[in-house]
């Protein structure tokens, strides 16, 4: 479930790169040139944030619930 909502905001952001790229003025002189670094860098950070997750977080969850269904094996065998 969480992998769908990385893997949507990957792509939406990606989207929003495309669109935004060619009108951003990176080189301009004052706020706009300001906006668009600061808009670049937070996109970048969105991006790096999402991969994070979708490559990490999936394989503490297999660990946890191998972990859990294990405990739960032994708690049932020592209620007989």
């Amino acid at each position: 479930m969480a992998k769908n909502r990385y893997l949507i905001c990957l792509l939406l952001s990606g989207v929003l790169l495309y669109y935004a790229v060619p009108r951003l003025s990176i080189y301009s002189s004052g706020a706009e040139g300001y906006f668009a670094i600061g808009w670049l860098l937070f996109a970048l950070m969105v991006i790096a944030g999402n991969l994070t997750g979708l490559l990490y977080t999936s394989s503490k969850k297999k660990k946890q619930q191998s972990t859990g269904n294990q405990r739960r094996k032994q708690i049932k065998s020592r209620h007989y």
